[in-house]
């Protein structure tokens, strides 16, 4: 196992560039924050609303620079626009796994099929880089549309953590935890989402 945090990774293919977040990236996300706070209706912390928005990005880059996560910018390449932001983050390379999350695009941005070309680039990632053996995500069970996207990526729901978080709008949430492993990956798991993207 390499050092997973040696090297900022850079993940791209012809549809879309993920690379790791800077402080000033808030600018690119302002948007989003501005004008379409329901985002994170779901989220455990919102970026909606400016000054809440360069927390977010500036907690991520602090996370990032003491080794716990690595959370991306999104772009576009199609639209040639920024699209939002997903990362890496409780990152156990001792045992083989991380998490996947943080993950929210812009409305234009949802249902084009972006999330999957982000998700192929992430998991050949963790799996074929990294060489972690699972990737977990959560998700709050109320969130259909997240969950839904996640098992149509190939995730399996493992189960429910009840009571699990602090919502942003006060009560608890639900998480719901699924996950991806590596030879659910290597053995068809890869080839089922390029055809999905196909």
């Amino acid at each position: 196992m390499h050092d997973i945090f040696l090297h900022k990774p850079i993940l791209e293919n012809e549809t879309v560039l993920l690379r790791t977040i800077e402080r000033d990236d808030w600018k690119h996300l302002l948007p989003f924050s501005l004008n379409e706070p329901e985002i994170w209706k779901y989220g455990l912390v919102t970026a909606a609303g400016e000054e809440n928005l360069r927390n977010y990005v500036n907690a991520a880059v602090k996370n990032m620079e003491e080794k716990k996560e690595y959370p991306f910018i999104v772009f576009d390449k199609r639209s040639k626009k920024y699209a939002g932001s997903t990362r890496f983050y409780d990152i156990q390379a001792a045992y083989g796994s991380t998490q996947l999350g943080f993950t929210w695009y812009g409305e234009e941005f949802q249902r084009t099929g972006l999330n999957r070309q982000c998700k192929l680039l992430l998991l050949s990632y963790v799996f074929e880089v990294w060489g972690l053996e699972r990737c977990e995500f959560r998700a709050d069970r109320n969130n259909l549309k997240s969950v839904n996207a996640m098992k149509a990526i190939g995730c399996v729901e493992e189960g429910i953590l009840r009571s699990h978080m602090p919502l942003v709008n006060g009560g608890r949430r639900d998480s719901m935890v699924l996950s991806i492993l590596k030879q659910e990956w290597l053995n068809g798991g890869k080839e089922r989402l390029l055809q999905k993207i196909r």
